[in-house]
C-alpha cells in the first residue's frame, strides 16, 4: 500500500505583481514527494526553484492549483493555517539567518518557541543535545560571529531539526561553503533527517551533492522539466 505523499502539487501557477506588472513565475507544476525522501531541485537562476520551495514551506499561500502539505490544502489558505503547517517544517537557508545577539544554543532553541508544550528546561536540554549531534557540543555558548561558516550552517541544521519536523526545506545550504565543508554539512543533514524519518528537499546549484538524493527535480523557465531517480 502506497502512503499518501507528504507534499502533493497539482497544476500550481504562481505570479508576482499586479496588472501590467504581473509576471508569472511558475507554470502548471505537478509533483508528489513522499515521507523519508531526499529530493534535490536543480535549475538555472530565475527558474522558480525558490518560489516553489517557499510555497511548499507554507511561507506564502498558493494562488492557483492545489498544493497539499501534510494533508493541508494551501490554496488560498489563511495565515493561521499556514502557521500550523510551518510548525512541522524545518528551514535551512544559504545565509543561515542566525541572530548574532544569541548563542548557538539560544539560536537552536528558538525553533522550540513555536511548541508551547515543550517546557523551558526541556527546550534547553533538546537544544544542547541537537548541537552535540551536529558536532558542536563545545561551541553551544559561542555567538555566531565566533563560529566558522561551516559551524554556523551546522547550527542552522540543528535549529531546523531540533523540533523533529516532518519536512526539512534547504535553500542553497552549501553555496557559501568550500567543497569539503559543504559535503559534510549535506551528509550530516541527510543522516540526522533520515534518523528522524523526515522528508528533505534541497534547492541547489552544487552538482557535487546530487548523489545524496533519492530523486532529482529539474526546473527551467518556471516549469518542471524532469523528475528522475538520482544516479549513485
Amino acid at each position: 500500500m502506497i502512503s499518501e505523499p507528504v507534499i502533493a502539487i497539482d497544476n500550481v501557477n504562481h505570479s508576482f505583481g499586479k496588472g501590467r506588472l504581473r509576471k508569472q513565475i511558475l507554470f502548471e507544476i505537478c509533483a508528489e514527494i513522499h515521507a523519508g525522501e531526499v529530493v534535490i531541485m536543480t535549475g538555472p537562476s530565475g527558474s522558480g526553484k525558490t518560489t516553489l520551495l517557499t510555497l511548499m514551506g507554507a511561507l506564502r499561500s498558493t494562488q492557483e492549483g492545489s498544493l497539499k502539505v501534510l494533508g493541508q490544502e494551501l490554496q488560498r489558505t489563511g495565515t493561521n493555517k499556514l502557521v500550523k503547517v510551518r510548525r512541522n517544517i524545518g528551514y535551512i537557508f544559504q545565509s543561515h539567518n542566525l541572530l548574532h545577539s544569541l548563542t548557538a544554543r539560544q539560536n537552536v532553541q528558538m525553533s522550540l518557541d513555536l511548541h508551547p508544550e515543550i517546557s523551558g528546561t526541556q527546550a534547553v536540554q533538546q537544544s544542547s543535545e541537537m548541537l552535540e549531534a551536529v558536532g558542536l557540543k563545545d561551541w553551544r555558548d559561542y555567538f555566531p560571529q565566533e563560529l566558522s561558516g561551516g559551524q554556523k550552517q551546522r547550527v542552522a541544521i540543528a535549529r531546523a531539526l531540533v523540533s523533529q519536523p516532518k519536512i526539512v526545506l534547504a535553500d542553497e545550504p552549501t553555496a557559501a561553503l568550500d567543497k569539503h565543508t559543504g559535503r559534510d554539512v549535506v551528509e550530516l543533514m541527510q543522516k540526522l533527517a533520515k534518523q528522524q524519518g523526515c522528508t528533505i528537499i534541497i534547492v541547489t546549484h552544487d552538482n557535487r551533492i546530487l548523489d545524496v538524493a533519492d530523486r532529482l527535480i529539474h526546473m527551467e523557465d518556471g516549469r518542471l522539466r524532469s523528475v528522475e531517480k538520482a544516479i549513485v
